[in-house]
C-alpha cells in the first residue's frame, strides 16, 4: 500500500481472474486491481490506451497492478434491465461500446486476435454437432470477411458497464481483443442473465434496439449473437461444464431470426 500511498477504504474482492480492493489515493476513490491471470493483465494495457474515455481512468499501472478510478456513481444497469428500461440499458451499452470504438490518432497496442478467441468453438461444434455446428458455420463467415477491425472489450455487458457519477457510464475489465466492431455488441443479448436475456418478446425488442443504437445490419448482428452463445457455450465445455440451457435458448432465437 505505501507504493502508492493508498488507504484500504473497503472490503477486498475476489474474482477468477484478479483481487480487487477499494482505496482512497491522494484522498480519490480508487480501485487497486491485481490481475492472476494473463487475460487480465493484458486488459490493463487496453485500459491505460482507451485513457479515460469510455473505460475508467487508469492512475497507476505497474506490472500486474492497476490502479484506477473508482465507480461511485447508484446506476445499475443490470436493475434497470429487470425493472422495465431495458431499452434505456441497451442505450446506455451501445453508446459506451461507441466512445470505446471512436477512432484514436495514436497506433494500437498489441492485441489478441478475435480469430484466437474463436479457435476454441469448431472442435467442439465438430464433436457436439447440432445447434454449436451453426454457431461455428457463422463464426466462420464472419472472421472470414471481417468488417470495421478494431479494438475490442471483448466482455461488454451490463456488469461491466458502471455508473462512475460525473464521469457518466464507464466500462471496466475489458479482453484486449482485435476484431470486427460488431462483435462487442453480441454479449449484450446473453445479459444481464439468460432467464431475463432468453424471453422471445425481449429478445427481439433488443434486436431493434441494438441494431439501431450500434447502427449494425440486422442480419449481422445476428451472426454475431449466434456466433458468441456458440463460443460461450464451448468456454462452457472447455471448463468441464454444462452450457446453460437459456444460452442456446438465445442461440436458438438467433438462428431464428437468420432463417426468417
Amino acid at each position: 500500500m505505501s507504493y502508492w500511498n493508498l488507504t484500504p477504504d473497503g472490503d477486498p474482492i475476489a474474482t477468477r481472474a484478479a483481487r480487487l480492493l477499494p482505496v482512497l489515493w491522494d484522498g480519490q476513490k480508487a480501485m487497486l486491481k491485481l490481475a492472476v491471470e494473463e487475460e487480465e493483465r493484458a486488459g490493463g494495457v487496453l485500459l491505460v490506451w482507451w485513457d479515460g474515455v469510455g473505460a475508467a481512468r487508469v492512475l497507476a499501472n505497474e506490472g500486474g497492478a492497476l490502479l484506477m478510478e473508482r465507480a461511485a456513481g447508484l446506476g445499475c444497469l443490470s436493475d434497470m434491465a429487470r425493472t422495465g428500461r431495458d431499452d434505456e440499458a441497451c442505450d446506455i451499452l451501445c453508446a459506451t461500446a461507441a466512445r470505446l470504438h471512436a477512432p484514436r490518432a495514436k497506433p494500437f497496442p498489441e492485441l489478441i486476435p478475435l480469430t484466437h478467441w474463436f479457435r476454441t468453438l469448431s472442435p467442439v461444434a465438430a464433436a457436439r454437432g447440432g445447434l454449436l455446428r451453426r454457431c461455428d458455420m457463422a463464426s466462420r463467415k464472419l472472421l472470414a470477411t471481417p468488417q470495421e477491425v478494431i479494438p475490442l472489450h471483448g466482455d461488454l455487458h451490463h456488469g461491466n458497464v458502471l455508473d462512475f457519477g460525473s464521469r457518466g457510464w464507464l466500462t471496466v475489465d475489458p479482453k484486449c481483443l482485435m476484431g470486427e466492431r460488431g462483435f462487442d455488441f453480441a454479449n449484450i443479448f446473453c445479459n444481464p442473465d439468460l432467464l431475463v436475456a432468453a424471453e422471445p418478446y425481449r429478445f427481439l425488442r433488443r434486436l431493434t434496439v441494438v441494431a439501431e443504437a450500434a447502427r449494425l445490419e440486422r442480419r449481422l448482428l445476428l451472426l454475431w449473437i449466434l456466433a458468441w452463445c456458440g463460443l460461450s457455450a464451448a468456454f462452457s465445455l472447455e471448463d468441464g461444464d454444462a452450457p446453460p440451457l437459456d444460452l442456446l435458448r438465445v442461440a436458438e432465437l438467433a438462428a431464428a431470426g437468420l432463417d426468417r
